[in-house]
């Protein structure tokens, strides 16, 4: 098999199961706890450092949902069968940077990885991460390529794949719909506060010897929460999120 159908059928395998195959990461983060344990281990950051971390991952989350709100149905979705897109996508975000909602998982995924302060998870994941998402990217720019032609051609030949070139902004074909980006955003946001959570306490046990969470923490995971469910209901329950054409 010739190297560029190889890398295709990977990046089509890892699309289909891409929602589930970071979780693997958390063997890299169980492996990492010993590096946080007393009296040999350094403790967690902690302070502004979680901040950081908070603020470089819901930087992710937010590209997210600005690209998420914007985009029509059809497109930028969440199915895991194969390859979707009723059009090409070349407005909006979309035209700062071909791939807006990986460049967000990224980001997400490096507050996580940073926050520890563990210098070798980091790098490790953030290899990882490459390699990964440039698999999946390049699946699925060989399926626009084939659909959309040269019309992908020139969009793809002047817009970035992962570092935006904010000189290029093109307003959006479509207004912002907020009921959008909350529907297909919710679920993301709830997972990366409780991952932040769940780091957390796991740090503060190997560190201090014991369960504690601060009280700052335990809004921020309860807060989270209660968004998720309600959201949830919303979604499941009514028909108040849902918006023609998306």
């Amino acid at each position: 098999m010739a190297l560029r159908e190889e890398l295709r059928q990977t990046g089509e395998w890892l699309f289909r199961w891409r929602s589930y195959l970071p979780l693997l990461l958390i063997a890299l983060f169980l492996f990492a706890l010993a590096g946080l344990r007393h009296p040999h281990g350094r403790g967690l950051p902690g302070g502004s450092w979680e901040i950081f971390c908070l603020a470089v991952s819901f930087a992710g989350l937010g590209i997210r949902f600005f690209t998420g709100g914007y985009v029509p149905a059809g497109t930028s979705g969440r199915n895991v069968k194969g390859q979707v897109a009723d059009v090409l996508n070349t407005t909006g975000v979309y035209s700062l940077v071909r791939h807006p909602l990986y460049l967000g998982n990224f980001l997400m995924w490096l507050g996580i990885a940073l926050f520890w302060g563990l210098w070798w998870l980091s790098l490790i994941i953030v290899l990882i991460l490459w390699l990964y998402y440039e698999r999946i990217m390049f699946a699925e720019e060989e399926f626009l390529r084939e659909k959309f032609g040269e019309a992908f051609v020139q969009w793809a030949g002047k817009t970035p794949a992962l570092i935006p070139k904010f000189g290029n902004w093109v307003r959006p074909n479509l207004p912002f719909s907020l009921k959008t980006a909350v529907r297909k955003e919710y679920g993301g946001f709830f997972a990366m506060i409780a991952v932040f959570t769940a780091l957390k306490i796991a740090g503060e046990f190997l560190s201090r010897g014991g369960l504690w969470i601060g009280w700052r923490w335990a809004v921020l995971f309860g807060g989270s929460l209660i968004i998720y469910l309600g959201v949830r209901y919303l979604k499941k329950r009514t028909d108040w999120l849902r918006v023609e054409g998306r």
